[in-house]
């Protein structure tokens, strides 16, 4: 088994170190706050070490970083240059620049990067994708992303950096390409500067388009994917119980001289084997650190899903009315 260790012990990072050690895999943590390191240590039976004795490490396999975005380049390029993999935490990066930076640390080091992508390894997507490949939908025409919920509200990133990833390392995946078209528009509501609601519209080549409504304000939660084509649409919906989460709906259009005829089918439930993505996230990673070959969510995607968030900042139009007396 692979010896990983574990960079952040805050929420999130309690997840993570949670799996590695369902996992047997979690050997050590870190943190800037010595006294949290230590807490995680006595709860996961582990080793709280420095940040730099836990890179210098020689038993370490693979480091975990779920520190604060802005953390993010600095630690990655210091675990690729002591020879070891990483999982970054999404963003990878908050700009193209350092998230380049990082991908050739991991050439240099021919190490393994990982970003926390989590529903790429979730088992409905990877059943809808299945499904879409198949052509139960026929030909991809839109995809609709929403992520809705009231908190994680932050102030070192945005919705565009902190939510936007999952669902556009999902967009990307399913249509295999990078948009070349791009409108976004969003507002700040908590902390000024800081966008909190977002709204985005990609095309890609092809004819296939996607919307993406994101929002850390919204009173009710949607975690939600539609994906629709020439023959139906997928729906997963992660809110639903194990056995509504992936339901396929088969409706049919047809032009009807100046109308259209709309013809309704029974939506299908499809059978999706119960499993916690976020251990299979980590079960990837220990996978990376035993036999060094890339997993779905790796630097070429990371890349890919950064270009396209540098192309949604750059395109953001800010609707936020400042108040005046």
């Amino acid at each position: 088994m692979a010896n990983v260790g574990l960079i952040g012990c805050g929420m999130w990072g309690r997840n993570l170190a949670r799996n590695l050690a369902q996992l047997k895999a979690l050997a050590a943590v870190a943190d800037k706050s010595e006294a949290t390191a230590k807490e995680f240590a006595t709860q996961f039976d582990v080793s709280a070490k420095p940040i730099t004795t836990l890179l210098e490490e020689g038993g370490i396999d693979g480091i975990v970083i779920a520190s604060s975005a802005p953390s993010h380049v600095d630690l990655a390029i210091r675990i690729l240059n002591s020879g070891k993999h990483v999982y970054v935490e999404k963003p990878l990066a908050l700009d193209l620049t350092g998230a380049q930076k990082i991908a050739a640390a991991a050439n240099v080091n021919s190490r393994q990067v990982m970003v926390g992508h989590l529903i790429r390894y979730h088992a409905a997507f990877i059943e809808l994708q299945a499904q879409v490949n198949a052509g139960a939908i026929g030909t991809l025409r839109h995809i609709q992303a929403n992520r809705l919920a009231m908190g994680r509200i932050r102030n070192t990133e945005s919705v565009l950096f902190d939510l936007c990833p999952h669902d556009l390392s999902l967009i990307l995946a399913l249509t295999g390409l990078e948009p070349i078209k791009v409108s976004c528009a969003g507002a700040s509501h908590v902390t000024p500067g800081i966008v909190d609601t977002l709204a985005t519209v990609l095309g890609f080549t092809g004819g296939v388009s996607a919307s993406m409504q994101t929002c850390w304000i919204s009173p009710y939660k949607e975690h939600r994917l539609t994906v629709s084509g020439t023959a139906g649409s997928l729906v997963f919906d992660d809110t639903k119980a194990w056995p509504e989460k992936l339901v396929l709906f088969q409706d049919h259009i047809r032009p009807d001289n100046e109308s259209f005829i709309i013809e309704r089918a029974s939506p299908v439930a499809l059978p999706v084997a119960e499993a916690e993505p976020l251990k299979e996230e980590m079960r990837a990673f220990v996978d990376i650190c035993l036999t060094g070959k890339p997993v779905p969510s790796n630097i070429d995607e990371a890349l890919a899903v950064q270009r396209t968030l540098e192309t949604m900042q750059a395109a953001l139009l800010d609707m936020s009315v400042n108040e005046t007396s």
